[in-house]
């Protein structure tokens, strides 16, 4: 439970959303599109003056590295995450994959990460360092960072982030009340 504004003890919702968005993702994946058209146009109209092989290495570079920046930031653009009363999941970017899909069984704790930065992870993305564990970052700032029971932890970037900690500590705590019974 947690305390309503005005003084009156209110339930967490059935199903906690979150998401974070970096919207200058969209700026990486323009440059990805400008790399894939620049390839393309390099096979429309391009002379073949110097050769076959320069000419397909650079058309295929272009679009190959188009395709991976564009596909790559698009992938990340925002992140949302999901909180009921069995598990957690992360989905990334529109399609949702990656997605992982954490039951609250596996959750040992959960703490407010105030200051999580993409410098600190390696970059945005779905992260891994030994030190550190996993994380999904798509932008400065606020965090969930999960301890799990198997000793790793999991980071993700979200918008509320202390909500979803509570939320969380509130449904483990619940789970474990319920086992004890």
């Amino acid at each position: 439970m947690r305390e309503h504004p005005h003084g009156v003890d209110a339930p967490h919702p059935d199903v906690w959303t979150g998401r974070a968005t970096n919207r200058f993702q969209w700026l990486l994946a323009l440059v990805g599109a400008a790399c894939v058209a620049l390839g393309i146009q390099l096979a429309v109209a391009s002379p073949w003056d110097f050769g076959a092989a320069p000419l397909v290495m650079a058309v295929v570079g272009c679009i190959a590295g188009g395709l991976l920046v564009l596909f790559g930031t698009v992938a990340f653009v925002h992140v949302a995450l999901k909180v009921d009363k069995e598990c957690l999941e992360v989905r990334c970017g529109h399609m949702g994959v990656p997605r992982r899909r954490i039951p609250l069984s596996h959750v040992a704790g959960a703490d407010f990460a105030p200051h999580v930065t993409p410098r600190h992870w390696g970059g945005w993305g779905y992260r891994w360092r030994p030190e550190k564990g996993t994380a999904v970052v798509v932008r400065r700032g606020e965090g969930v960072v999960l301890r799990l029971w198997d000793g790793h932890t999991f980071t993700i970037t979200v918008d509320n982030a202390e909500a979803a900690v509570s939320v969380i500590r509130d449904r483990l705590h619940a789970g474990r009340a319920g086992t004890a019974l």
